[in-house]
């Protein structure tokens, strides 16, 4: 039987699939929350993420985090309680 896969490990391959991004890096910030809204023990709750993909040229900074929210619709109504996120298109600073 395989492990069940990591939150931060499925949002990855999400995000990969829809965005083909030039760069990715999720981090799971669960740590960080312990005792506050959210927080479960095993963590998995709090994540940022980092994105560069072509996909957000031209696109406002809200497009672009319903754009992610979208991909992720099954974690974020889930057990993912928050997440930051930093989306940038290709040559824009982050």
């Amino acid at each position: 039987m395989l492990p069940a896969m990591q939150t931060r490990d499925l949002i990855t391959e999400k995000l990969r699939k829809a965005f083909a991004p030039e760069s990715l890096r999720v981090e799971d910030e669960s740590h960080l929350h312990e005792g506050h809204a959210g927080h479960r023990p095993g963590g998995q709750t709090h994540y940022r993420l980092y994105i560069v993909a072509k996909a957000f040229r031209g696109k406002s900074r809200l497009d672009r985090h319903r754009m992610i929210n979208a991909a992720l619709e099954s974690e974020l109504a889930g057990g993912v309680h928050a997440l930051a996120i930093h989306a940038a298109a290709p040559g824009e600073g982050m």
